[in-house]
């Protein structure tokens, strides 16, 4: 029986992976004349920039100050996000879950003053009995630490909660542990070669969450 629901935060309740994106994107465009590879981008989607920035060290060399380039970005990513709204559906999940009394976490790979103040911008945050962040656990996505601390704080099994999506590394996470999972893929982590999960939305007005929990149970 599921008793509790577990969030990604970034490109799944705020699409902010595609405004990462098209930021660097622009920056790296304007600066050096390089196209930014989506395929090269989305490794890093829902992990940390481990793989990132020494992907752009190895294409551009000594011309790339790290610094600065993510200092573009942001500013420009700022910009993107400003007036940018929770995802279709996100309201109603979160509602329904709420209604349904089931428990409702955070497990995110960005900091919590981030996922914090963007939730409390969308007025979402009261939403969440628990908010775990990459400041709670020694690693991040793809390892399954987040869902791990997650589901430790909702006191239940990985049976017992199902987890929401849009990355590979979070898909990754979650199988490690058996959790099921959602994937409710952004414009950036769409083409992503998804296996094995449980049900694969488009956006979260897809389908009510009631009936998500349905098709766990058959």
């Amino acid at each position: 029986m599921i008793k509790g629901v577990i969030f990604d935060f970034d490109g799944l309740i705020l699409d902010t992976e595609t405004a990462w994106y098209d930021a660097f994107k622009k920056v790296l465009q304007s600066q050096f004349q390089f196209e930014l590879p989506l395929e090269e981008f989305v490794k890093s989607v829902g992990s940390d920039d481990k793989q990132f920035y020494p992907y752009l060290q190895k294409e551009l060399g000594n011309q790339l100050n790290i610094a600065d380039i993510q200092n573009q970005a942001a500013n420009l990513h700022t910009e993107y996000i400003r007036n940018e709204k929770a995802r279709e559906g996100v309201n109603d999940y979160l509602q329904a879950a709420k209604e349904a009394g089931l428990a409702i976490a955070l497990a995110t790979s960005s900091h919590t003053s981030w996922a914090t103040s963007h939730l409390n911008n969308l007025n979402l945050l009261s939403y969440f009995d628990h908010v775990v962040t990459k400041d709670m656990v020694d690693r991040v996505k793809p390892a399954p630490d987040l869902f791990l601390k997650a589901l430790e704080k909702l006191e239940l099994e990985s049976h017992e909660a199902v987890v929401f999506e849009d990355s590979l590394n979070g898909l990754i996470a979650a199988q490690e542990i058996n959790i099921p999972t959602v994937i409710v893929p952004n414009p950036v982590t769409a083409s992503l070669p998804f296996e094995n999960y449980h049900l694969k939305l488009n956006s979260m007005a897809d389908m009510p969450l009631q009936e998500v929990i349905k098709t766990l149970h058959k």
